[in-house]
């Protein structure tokens, strides 16, 4: 084969007059369970390097494997929710191949037998369309173990001075997801797969299946890209890009393929079928390695585990468990709040919606709790560079705070105060009235009244425009009330003293 011609890439809307991409995407999805899929090596993420270990996911002679009750369980589930067709008999099978990753040298995995097939997922674009995404299977196997590349300038094996390997992953639970073919999307293909992702994400968390934290690997992104010419009906040589770890990243992935791929074809070259590293920094993409295909795998029957034979009656038993699917659930909420779809996708995308409904499920009145985590809890995440759902507040104190201002004892402003407190870890919005007292509205009228006169007598000339019905300049007065009582006194009790102080 020869090698790609060096080219630029092309504009986007170049490439869409002359190809047509197809996409397909692999989703790895490291399952939850207490222990791994086929020995009692726990499961938990950032333990000390190679304390998870045991002699059957090192793979030693003589050890074997016994498979995870629970890890079946909900790959069923997982399949079920796709709506997927659940296989009553299917087999485990060696994927062999050389590595570090894998002490074993080999990789128990699902191959012509996977425990679901034939799917779909229906995924919501940014217009609010819908985008029906076919699933071919999703098959149970292991997770494989670590490779930390030291001293190069990349990260990667290439030039780096020495590896080390961390063998805890190896061995956890994993289901894989693939897609058939995505095509006919044009112009959107970048944007179906990241919402593919995203809404597979949100139902793989409502399952309760996997925490899909894409940023410490529990979910996996491989994006498989190609291009035919307008009016062809045969694929192009596919690349795959590896273990896209977020959902702008996704799209990003995508579209710069796209683009460097017709750029390669255009000038005369060909793409290589291979594996691609994407770069965060720069959102693009850089060779691996050539891709392998089944027969260079040898796959073969895993000899040291029995058939996986689920129940029909289990199966239908498990889809009876099945949540309320995200999409649904949210199109309830949305009618409940009386949102519009352009401020119900503001909220997903922010990574609200949870937090507000939990906000809300702890007492708070929607409108309340919108407000407080799109606006200020998102402006906190944005300054400490966190995710929305990994700021130190939980809703039920959001909810507390709002509680707070709506029984008057505390302004928005003295709230937000409250809640930059907690934020800090001093405590539950509770205890921190409890220890700043100082923050607590003053609803002595005594010493509003006070601070209403002295204001007043500070200012005879705006005194004399609210005495002669100019209503509106009481703002100056209550201004300087709520600067002497370093915001603790209410506005609006405030303002009612003024005005009847010039009556």
């Amino acid at each position: 084969m020869t090698a790609a011609v060096s080219a630029d890439l092309l504009d986007y809307d170049a490439v869409l007059a002359k190809f047509e991409p197809v996409l397909g995407m692999e989703v790895h999805v490291e399952l939850h369970t207490a222990t791994k899929m086929f020995c009692p090596c726990p499961t938990a993420f950032g333990a000390e390097p190679n304390t998870q270990v045991c002699p059957v996911c090192l793979g030693m002679p003589g050890a074997l494997p016994v498979v995870n009750q629970a890890a079946v369980e909900s790959a069923i589930r997982i399949g079920l929710a796709l709506n997927c067709s659940i296989t009553p008999w299917g087999r485990f099978a060696r994927k062999n191949y050389f590595y570090p990753d894998q002490p074993k040298n080999y990789q128990i995995s699902q191959y012509d037998e996977p425990i679901a097939t034939e799917g779909y997922l229906d995924v919501v674009l940014d217009d609010g369309s819908t985008w029906r995404v076919d699933i071919e299977r999703a098959h149970m196997e292991e997770d494989t173990g670590k490779s930390l590349h030291v001293g190069g300038a990349t990260g990667r094996i290439h030039g780096a001075s020495h590896s080390l390997l961390d063998y805890n992953r190896a061995g956890v639970p994993l289901v894989e997801i693939v897609t058939k073919p995505i095509t006919g999307a044009g112009e959107r293909a970048p944007e179906v797969a990241r919402a593919y992702v995203a809404a597979l994400r949100d139902l793989l968390k409502a399952l309760d299946v996997s925490d899909v934290r894409m940023d410490q690997g529990s979910l996996r992104c491989d994006a498989n890209v190609s291009l035919m010419p307008i009016g062809a009906d045969v694929f192009g040589t596919r690349t795959e890009t590896k273990n896209v770890n977020s959902l702008k990243s996704v799209e990003t992935a995508v579209r710069y393929e796209m683009r460097r791929q017709a750029a390669v074809l255009l000038s005369g070259g060909e793409i290589i079928q291979e594996t691609r590293h994407f770069q965060e920094g720069d959102g693009t993409t850089s060779a691996g390695r050539r891709k392998e295909t089944a027969e260079d795998y040898r796959y073969f029957p895993e000899p040291d585990l029995e058939p996986v034979a689920p129940d029909a009656a289990w199966v239908e038993e498990l889809r009876g468990t099945l949540p309320e699917l995200p999409w649904l659930r949210r199109a309830r909420i949305q009618e409940e709040w009386g949102v519009s779809d352009e401020e119900m996708r503001d909220l997903v995308n922010a990574g609200a919606l949870e937090l507000v409904i939990a906000t809300t499920e702890a007492g708070a009145p929607a409108s309340d709790a919108r407000s407080w985590w799109v606006a200020y809890l998102s402006q906190q995440a944005n300054t400490r560079g966190v995710e929305l759902s990994e700021l130190p507040i939980s809703p039920a104190q959001v909810a507390q705070v709002i509680s707070f201002v709506t029984d008057g004892k505390l302004t928005n402003k003295l709230a937000r105060t409250v809640v930059d407190y907690v934020l800090d870890g001093e405590g539950d919005p509770e205890q921190i009235l409890a220890a700043h007292p100082e923050l607590v509205v003053v609803r002595d009228d005594s010493k509003l009244q006070a601070a209403v006169d002295e204001a007043l007598a500070a200012n005879p000339d705006i005194a004399d425009k609210i005495r002669s019905g100019k209503v509106a300049a009481a703002g100056k007065i209550v201004g300087d009330v709520m600067k002497a009582t370093r915001g603790q006194a209410d506005p609006a009790r405030v303002k009612e003293l003024v005005i009847a102080a010039c009556s």
